[in-house]
């Protein structure tokens, strides 16, 4: 591991080897560690041992290296008896983000393909590769000999099984959002996947065949609704869908409309793929009534999801007030000044959608965040490009301004996007009293003081409410009937939490 700033890359950078002597200075100097390493590991292992080395192609903080020095570099590497170069990218110092679901797909290629102008070892692409796809293009394309993959390995471990006989549509997707696998590292917590909540607990979390095939009725198309159908189905229950909407995702399609994160449309399509392989009966446009679940079901499980909390504000019914629902699934109008209520996961993918372009190219990407791909400066990293921001955004939230603010997204995501909300020139105010909305704006007190912020459009992102209207439920809220169950949002209604709501649906189908 010579990458993201551990020993030998903080031998490497002059950012860290303040050395004078022969292990420092100048690049032949600085490379002198990991080329000895990688010699006393080839004298050790023989001929025939696969040595590869790691390789930082763009450390992305001040002090780094420059592609003359990592040229040099990675030849004296090849010289020392290196059998494979692989592709690392930045330092967990940096202020760029490199995996995280807002990266463009195989973003770093242009590096790789570089290096590997400069060697005659093979070379090994990394970062935001998740699709058969794209890896087979990076490959059939000559920019890297092969590519590396880990979270798309959680996601699904049967990848490469699945791409071999040409079912990648099967193919349960990473989408990089990092909440149940480098997140839950950073807390020490078990890694695991949102998309695939067996990822590292396949001896506790068992698919078995049913002894007894049931009927199964599962009420909403959202995450956890389908990952109880679809594992209920592959059980060999009978499995009934309702979903009131015209297609399957529930919030997660709303989320899927995010710019920079596309990559949920994946998740979606895999559920779509899966639903048709175990045979779920699926109604789309069909709002599930209690008559329809009164009589021939075992069980009946309720995914009813959420709906968009309505806080107590004079002014609610204004017209120019629009919930997050408005603005995500309906895309209803909205002004240039806007004020976004809540700042939590919701209220941040507000502002995206309100500031971003769709499926935004590698190279906006690169511009956005100062990349410089041809490494001429030091680390690869320049300026970001000025931005003129499409709109001008207030992020407000009652609790006090702490590092809280846009808090929503987890450890290794969560800064990035507060960093493009602070670079995009929104304005995040937390302590707010809202007072009202008229057509002056939206007036709160802040500070202690009042004051009227002069928009356009209030936009509403104040959590979330439980739908339970189909669950029969006794004086302390269980269900009164033994056949229902609840989950996801209808279970417990916080942010938008696809990683519960896929274990969830996962864990009662499981076990029914």
């Amino acid at each position: 591991m010579g990458s993201e700033g551990y020993l030998l890359n903080q031998f490497l950078c002059r950012r860290v080897n303040r050395r004078t002597d022969e292990w420092g200075g100048p690049i032949e100097n600085r490379v002198r560690l990991p080329a000895e390493i990688v010699k006393a590991v080839r004298a050790a292992t023989g001929g025939d041992f696969l040595v590869i080395y790691r390789l930082s192609l763009l450390d992305l903080v001040e002090g780094g290296n420059t592609w003359d020095e990592i040229v040099v570099a990675a030849k004296a590497l090849e010289a020392a008896g290196v059998n494979l170069l692989n592709t690392g990218i930045g330092w967990h110092e940096a202020r760029v983000p490199t995996i995280v679901t807002s990266v463009p797909r195989a973003a770093f290629r242009g590096v790789t393909a570089r290096i590997k102008r400069e060697l005659s070892i093979p070379v090994c692409a990394s970062n935001r590769i998740n699709t058969p796809e794209v890896a087979e293009e990076i490959v059939a394309s000559g920019d890297a000999d092969l590519v590396s993959m880990a979270r798309p390995l959680l996601a699904d471990p049967e990848f490469v099984t699945k791409a071999a006989a040409g079912r990648a549509d099967e193919i349960n997707t990473c989408i990089a959002c990092n909440q149940a696998c480098l997140d839950h590292a950073f807390v020490y917590k078990r890694c695991s996947c949102l998309v695939n909540p067996r990822a590292c607990h396949e001896t506790e979390l068992v698919i078995a065949p049913a002894r007894t095939p049931r009927k199964i009725a599962v009420v909403g198309a959202g995450m956890a609704g389908l990952a109880a159908a679809t594992t209920a189905a592959e059980r060999g229950h009978r499995v009934t869908l309702f979903e009131a909407d015209t297609a399957i995702g529930g919030q997660f399609r709303m989320a899927a409309a995010v710019p920079g994160k596309e990559e949920f449309r994946e998740t979606i399509r895999y559920f779509e793929t899966r639903l048709a392989r175990t045979g779920v009966e699926v109604r789309l446009g069909a709002k599930a009534t209690a008559r329809d679940l009164e009589g021939g079901f075992d069980a009946i499980v309720i995914a009813t999801g959420v709906v968009p909390r309505r806080p107590r504000i004079e002014g609610l019914d204004h017209p120019k007030v629009l919930l997050y629902t408005d603005v995500l699934r309906e895309r209803r109008p909205v002004g240039r000044r806007v004020a976004v209520i809540g700042a939590g996961g919701i209220g941040v993918d507000v502002c995206a959608f309100l500031l971003h372009d769709p499926n935004e190219t590698t190279e906006h990407f690169e511009k956005a965040w100062g990349i410089d791909p041809a490494v001429s400066r030091e680390g690869g990293l320049g300026e970001p490009a000025p931005r003129t921001p499409r709109r001008e955004i207030w992020l407000l939230q009652r609790k006090p301004a702490t590092r809280s603010m846009g808090a929503g997204p987890g450890k290794t995501s969560g800064w990035a996007h507060r960093l493009d909300l602070a670079r995009e020139g929104v304005r995040m105010l937390g302590g707010v009293e809202y007072l009202r909305v008229d057509d002056a704006g939206l007036r709160i007190r802040y500070d202690d003081e009042t004051q009227t912020i002069p928009v356009d459009s209030v936009i509403v992102c104040a959590g979330q409410e439980s739908v339970r209207d189909l669950l029969p439920a006794g004086a302390d809220g269980t269900p009164s009937d033994p056949r229902y169950h609840v989950i996801g949002g209808a279970d417990v209604a916080v942010e938008l939490d696809a990683k519960r709501a896929i274990r969830q649906g996962t864990l009662l189908a499981a076990r029914l």
